[in-house]
């Protein structure tokens, strides 16, 4: 399974009074992550996945280490491997790094979902994904 990479600035809006990150916006970003590696690296858009396709990857588990402040203005080196393809979960490891020191670590756990009809319930990846995310 590949490394995916992803740089992204920290804006004013991501941090706190005094500059920092405030850690709920870490998630955000690494939600940009994930959807930027779907349109890049797999080729589906979440445009794509959770229009005509009916589906979905809500996030079903999170750890996360925060190993040191960033701030308004760094360049954050985002790097993310799937470790583990299920049925229908994922998991990802992803890690940011500014200036090569490590900022924050998180572990997650996705689930693909189908949603056409009445309930949201997990479903097989798509083969086509499955080989993407395994390549």
């Amino acid at each position: 399974m590949s490394l995916f990479k992803n740089q992204q600035k920290v804006l004013f809006q991501h941090c706190d009074p005094a500059g920092i990150v405030f850690y709920p916006r870490y998630f955000e970003m690494v939600n940009a992550v994930v959807e930027e590696w779907f349109s890049e690296q797999l080729g589906v858009s979440f445009e794509t996945l959770h229009g005509p396709m009916q589906a979905g990857i809500p996030t079903v588990h999170l750890e996360t280490t925060f190993h040191a402040p960033s701030y308004h203005g760094d360049i954050l080196d985002f790097e993310l491997e799937a470790k583990r393809l299920g049925a229908s979960s994922l998991d990802l490891s992803i890690t940011a790094y500014c200036n090569s020191e490590k900022r924050f670590s998180m572990n997650s756990t996705l689930i693909y979902v189908d949603k056409r009809g009445d309930q949201v319930k997990p479903a097989q990846w798509p083969l086509k994904l499955r080989k993407l995310i395994l390549d």
